[in-house]
């Protein structure tokens, strides 16, 4: 992760801040609660966060507005996760080398904290100390994160990455599903970050939707790959498990080989959206460099 200076800190940041905010929570029912911290807190490596943050930096947008946002996405993400593991879903038994939140409590529970950490992520959005300016862009914010996990964004992709199993789809169908299911998150991370800048254009802010949609189909393809070229330590979940679960991958359409190019495609064309702003734009490119370098 050498491309990613700041990882670490920022990690560190956003880890405080959504601890802070659990222990903020009453303790209605213990073991929902203990679910919650279970799914959001056990690790993963905070790449929506980092995005929001770097872009945010990029653009001139303070850290504090961020804050809001980085905690909102993740709480989506790790909800996500509860969700995709359960045994009506992926029905994984591992996430993050750790058992998947239904085999730590119970299905239920694992429903039930999904659910919470969804309702979690608008909590922070409706309630952060945002800035002047940013206080009267609260609804876009709201906006960018509903479209990019309902129906339009994740769910959706979700809903079309399960009616693909066992079935022979194209290339633009599974770009299509990845789009949605992962892309759109990753592009609101861009976007709703870009959102809290004092100064940015229209303009500015469509190249670098495109950087961020070329950037979260490259974090697909490249998923892909080390699903079947990394270890399951590496990594901590089985190997080989969309193949093991008959999903459509880049690899099964195009070839091993054809789908690392698709990656490294991928990563030029968005290093020249990103050629075309105004700002010193060097996080972001590393941050797309270490999306097609990442064995895990």
């Amino acid at each position: 992760m050498s491309e990613l200076s700041q990882l670490t800190e920022l990690q560190s940041r956003v880890n405080q801040l959504l601890t802070e905010k659990l222990d903020t929570l009453p303790v209605n029912d213990e073991k929902l609660l203990e679910a919650m911290r279970y799914g959001l807190l056990i690790g993963g490596k905070r790449m929506r966060p980092y995005l929001a943050y770097i872009t945010g930096e990029t653009v001139g947008a303070e850290q504090n507005d961020i804050d809001g946002v980085a905690c909102a996405l993740e709480c989506i993400h790790a909800y996500s996760l509860l969700h995709d593991d359960l045994p009506a879903m992926d029905d994984d038994d591992l996430r993050r080398g750790k058992p998947t939140c239904h085999n730590a409590f119970d299905e239920a529970t694992a429903i039930l904290a999904g659910d919470a950490l969804q309702t979690l992520a608008f909590d922070f959005l409706a309630n952060h100390n945002f800035s002047t300016h940013v206080q009267n862009k609260r609804f876009e914010l709201l906006k960018q994160l509903v479209a990019a996990s309902g129906y339009q964004g994740m769910c959706g992709g979700q809903a079309l990455d399960l009616s693909a199993t066992d079935k022979a789809i194209s290339l633009a169908e599974l770009e299509q599903v990845h789009a949605l299911k992962t892309g759109a998150l990753l592009k609101a991370s861009v976007l709703m970050a870009a959102e809290c800048s004092p100064t940015i254009s229209e303009e500015q802010k469509t190249l670098l939707a495109k950087y961020a949609k070329l950037v979260g189909l490259a974090y697909q393809v490249q998923d892909d790959i080390i699903d079947i070229t990394s270890s399951e330590e590496e990594l901590g979940k089985p190997k080989g498990s969309d193949v093991a679960a008959n999903k459509s991958t880049y690899p099964a359409l195009l070839g091993l080989e054809g789908a690392q190019q698709k990656a490294q495609d991928l990563y030029q064309e968005s290093l020249q959206a990103l050629a075309s702003l105004p700002y010193n734009t060097q996080t972001l490119a590393d941050f797309a460099t270490f999306i097609i370098r990442r064995t895990h």
